[in-house]
Order: C-alpha cells, then sequence, then structure tokens
C-alpha cells in the first residue's frame, strides 16, 4: 500500500503524537488506550483528509474499537484521543470525519468527532 505524499506530514505527526500521549497519560481506569484508538482509525485518515471511498480497513478498525468501548470512562477515553489526535494533525476535513461511523454502519456514537468535543459530557 503506498502512502501519497501529502499524507505522510499528517500520518508522521500522528503516529509521534500517539506515542508521546501513551507515555504521558495517567493510568485510569478506561481500557481503551490512545495507541489502540490511533491504530484502529490510522487507515481512516486518507478519508478524513482527502475524501472519496471509506477504505475497509477503516470500517474495520472504527467496528472493532466500537465494539471494544463497554464504560463511560472508555468512551471519555476514546473522545479525549480523538480530540487530540484531531487537534494536531492538520489537513483533516471535520465533515468527513463526522459522517465516518456512519458511512462504517455504526450509530449512535456518544460524542461527535471535533477538536471542541466537550468529552468530560460523555455519558
Amino acid at each position: 500500500m503506498a502512502i501519497s505524499r501529502k499524507l505522510v506530514k499528517p500520518l508522521s505527526l500522528l503516529l509521534l503524537y500517539m506515542v508521546l500521549l501513551e507515555a504521558a497519560a495517567p493510568r485510569a481506569e478506561a481500557a481503551i488506550t490512545c495507541s489502540t484508538v490511533v491504530n484502529g482509525l490510522i487507515p481512516c485518515l486518507s478519508y478524513v483528509v482527502n475524501g472519496g471511498k471509506v477504505p475497509p480497513t477503516c470500517c474495520k478498525g472504527i467496528k472493532s474499537l466500537y465494539g471494544a468501548v463497554k464504560t463511560t470512562a472508555d468512551r471519555r477515553s476514546v473522545c479525549s484521543c480523538l480530540k487530540t489526535a484531531t487537534s494536531s494533525v492538520s489537513g483533516i476535513n471535520f465533515k468527513n470525519a463526522a459522517a465516518l461511523p456512519g458511512k462504517c454502519g455504526v450509530k449512535n456514537i456518544p460524542f461527535k468527532i471535533s477538536p471542541k468535543a466537550d468529552c468530560s459530557k460523555v455519558k
């Protein structure tokens, strides 16, 4: 799989962010880590930046992540990871990001995929 030059910098920043966040993150009761979130959603990066067809591996990651989230702490953890990741990666089209769960058949995620999401209100 070839990665377009347009995605190299955002992908590199996202991976660096993931490593730094995982190393610095306090261990809470959430079972979902930021590295789990980012690893599951890396295949979605091309879609959220460029649009087009959603890769099947992206939907697989979204469904897997959605299935693994069991508690409020998990949901808040995923929300916080996505909020920080979307703030640190340039070129994200938030309309594309918000459409991803529905395009992959996942309904009722309890937060908006946005750098402005209030994760403390996620139930």
